[in-house]
């Protein structure tokens, strides 16, 4: 899947109910920005605070908190290819990535534009 591509026309190929990525799509979709995070993790603490330093709320599903979310956090280390899953990002049901490509994106001045394009931002 890329980097940007619509959750909605990723899940529409995965029909087995009960599916973790389903159930993330799902939940990604719900929200202008989803962040998948675990409340112990330093470097989804600083994600959380930076979208909320930009004035931005976003829903935060915390996985260490969620029943399925061991199931969770795998299905997005397989989706990001890595061996680290938290923090996830996604806005406007889109997924943005991990830390690095937040980062890279609040940087290079492209994450203010896709904040706005999802209504998480008005400024």
């Amino acid at each position: 899947m890329h980097q940007t591509e619509s959750w909605g026309s990723y899940m529409a190929t995965r029909t087995s109910l009960g599916d973790p990525l389903e159930r993330i799509g799902r939940l990604a979709s719900e929200n202008a920005v989803v962040i998948f995070s675990i409340s112990s993790c330093c470097m989804c603490h600083a994600i959380k605070r930076l979208f909320c330093g930009m004035g931005v709320n976003p829903t935060v599903y915390e996985l260490d908190e969620d029943p399925r979310g061991k199931e969770m956090e795998k299905a997005l280390m397989r989706l990001l290819g890595s061996s680290s899953a938290v923090p996830v990002v996604f806005i406007g049901g889109k997924l943005v990535g991990a830390m690095d490509r937040v980062m890279a994106s609040h940087i290079n001045g492209t994450l203010v534009p896709l904040l706005k394009e999802a209504g998480a931002l008005w400024l």
